[in-house]
């Protein structure tokens, strides 16, 4: 009996994995080849126009990728809104969510996919190659995005909140959150590379300089010259909703700088911050800044690709929505 039950539960682990394995098979290069041939040419036709003219959504559109990764995994539950029937709300209104942009850009796409094939493509997928296609055309790095993502059906505002990383985060919180994705140290300091280019509000990173451990001081790990930079000119008051670039300077170039920068101490974040505090995730940095810019654009895309996996819906999981705002009725 003993056997036998060791010989089951070993069999039932083999299973466990061939169907994980199976799950990540799912996804695979041109899935939408036969039934939609032009998918992934109407999206980036639709990134390649409009993007030129507003460089910044490239930002805004692979933070997108990311948050709706990291909860539930990459099903665009991020995307639903909250219903008044129901009374749920949404990712779409948890705090961390709150200065998403690019929900219309999304939109957009998919309802020329809709015209084109209606029922075909999901808002998952739209969102994993709107975020590639965008930071490509702004001269990003390429990388492979798999398709034959499904759509979810459930997306809560609290999960949101307790999942993904925020600004403020110690290392010990990131490599956890990162962890419970399937992502190690080195996709963490890969993945933060995209603060390479975009924006932030004050708010997101005040309290390094006014109310550190709330007693009206600064964070000693923030480089004080910087400090009393953006005390002085961007973020005069705390609470400020005034635009900061997280790479000066570069904050449209996808390139090394936010590397060098948080070497200096002037990442913005904690969490940028926190990425000196583990020996391991700073000589990554080293590693990286040691490198070419080429070899690193082929590191972030090994991890966008990895993260882009992360609890995907395949098969007969979840759905294909006709908008991506809410659930098929």
């Amino acid at each position: 009996m003993a056997k036998f039950g060791i010989f089951a539960i070993a069999t039932t682990l083999l299973l466990l994995e061939l169907l994980a394995v199976a799950t990540h098979a799912d996804l695979e290069a041109n899935f939408y080849a036969k039934s939609c041939p032009k998918a992934e040419k109407i999206v980036q036709d639709y990134v390649y126009k409009h993007i030129p003219n507003a460089p910044s959504l490239a930002a805004a559109l692979i933070r997108m990728h990311f948050h709706d990764c990291f909860v539930r995994g990459c099903d665009a539950s991020v995307l639903l809104n909250t219903t008044a029937s129901t009374g749920n709300q949404t990712e779409r209104v948890a705090i961390p969510n709150q200065t998403l942009r690019g929900f219309g850009f999304i939109d957009g796409v998919k309802a020329l996919l809709e015209a084109e094939c209606p029922g075909v493509v999901s808002c998952a997928d739209v969102i994993a190659l709107v975020a590639r296609d965008s930071v490509v055309a702004t001269g990003g790095p390429f990388w492979n995005v798999p398709t034959g993502r499904r759509d979810g059906v459930i997306s809560n505002a609290s999960e949101a909140l307790a999942q993904i990383p925020a600004p403020t985060s110690n290392f010990t919180t990131l490599q956890t959150d990162f962890a419970n994705k399937g992502l190690d140290l080195k996709d963490l300091v890969l993945l933060s590379g995209a603060h390479t280019i975009g924006i932030s509000h004050c708010t997101s990173f005040d309290t390094r300089l006014y109310n550190f451990t709330g007693v009206g001081d600064q964070d000693p790990a923030l480089d004080s010259e910087y400090a009393a930079n953006l005390k002085a000119n961007k973020c005069k008051f705390i609470n400020s909703t005034v635009i900061v670039e997280m790479d000066p300077g570069s904050f449209r170039t996808f390139d090394l700088s936010y590397y060098k920068l948080v070497l200096k101490r002037r990442g913005l974040f904690q969490s940028d911050a926190a990425l000196l505090t583990d020996s391991r995730t700073k000589s990554f940095i080293t590693q990286i800044l040691d490198g070419s810019l080429n070899n690193f654009y082929q590191e972030f895309a090994s991890s966008m690709e990895k993260m882009g996996r992360v609890g995907v819906k395949t098969g007969s999981v979840g759905e294909i929505r006709t908008h991506c705002a809410v659930v098929n009725s």
